[in-house]
């Protein structure tokens, strides 16, 4: 797996490619968001139209971060979903728990209707 981070206005991109199944991917992604947090940049739209497949474990690691940016007073939000990633999204029943978009523009404008 591997992230590119960009802003669009106040909330930050993390672009991922690949497939995420753990090991190295866990260790990335967790210090990714510690990062992002750390730095009070703590809504994140996680763009996963270059991932293809994640396992049990990528499903975990994305849970991770989702629970660590809400923790922290954030929130993740969902882009670009794959048909085999959003299947396993829904078998875990984890589809209800996250906000998933289609384009960046309603993903960010998200935010802004949650802080009016």
């Amino acid at each position: 797996m591997k992230i590119s981070e960009r802003m669009n206005g106040e909330v930050v991109v993390l672009e991922l490619s690949g497939d995420i199944q753990g090991g190295p991917d866990s260790d990335l992604f967790r210090s990714k968001i510690a990062e992002l947090i750390e730095k009070d940049s703590k809504n994140v739209v996680l763009d996963l139209s270059g991932v293809p497949w994640m396992n049990s474990t990528g499903v975990g690691i994305i849970v991770s971060g989702f629970t660590s940016l809400g923790n922290a007073g954030g929130a993740m939000k969902l882009l670009n979903l794959k048909e085999r990633v959003k299947s396993i999204l829904m078998v875990t029943k984890l589809l209800s728990v996250f906000e998933s978009y289609y384009t960046e523009e309603e993903a960010v404008a998200s935010f802004k209707k949650e802080s009016v």
